[in-house]
């Protein structure tokens, strides 16, 4: 389905990104339809998996997780059992909102939210430093958020 994306289709994704709660009749006026065709277009995106999920963006200071850092992970080994092993292991920690397996200087990058930094560093103690495979953690604590987007760049 991606390479069949249409300019149409483009827009109807852009407007959701900004905002999945519009009705399919302010969509289809967004986008320059009538509502069955838009709604069929968007059905099409959702079953061919464009359209992956629609979700709330919360706002973490206001239900006490104030805090996210950026964690770089160094493994001991870099065999498939211990990457295997950290991503089943970090997948259970609600507090590891993102985690990417990297080239380059460390192995692993994650973004963490927790309410504090005491909060944080208790996690860092008692669980993702406890993980087996890991070597070492390197905690980078942002000062302030410039940018945050959700939206993918559409063209």
């Amino acid at each position: 389905m991606p390479d069949s994306l249409d300019a149409i289709d483009r827009r109807i994704l852009k407007a959701l990104q900004r905002n999945a709660r519009m009705s399919n009749v302010e969509l289809a006026n967004e986008v320059g339809l009538s509502p069955s065709p838009c709604l069929r277009r968007v059905r099409l995106l959702e079953e061919s998996g464009v359209i992956d999920q629609y979700v709330a963006v919360l706002n973490g200071a206001k239900v006490g997780i104030g805090l996210t850092v950026f964690v770089r992970v160094w493994f001991k080994t870099q065999d498939a059992a211990v990457t295997h092993q950290f991503a089943e292991t970090v997948r259970n920690f609600p507090e590891v909102v993102e985690c990417y397996l990297t080239t380059g200087e460390c192995d692993a990058i994650m973004r963490v939210v927790t309410a504090d930094l005491h909060a944080y560093w208790r996690f860092q103690a008692d669980y993702l430093t406890r993980i087996p495979s890991v070597q070492s953690v390197k905690t980078d604590v942002p000062m302030e958020t410039i940018k945050r987007s959700y939206e993918l760049p559409l063209g």
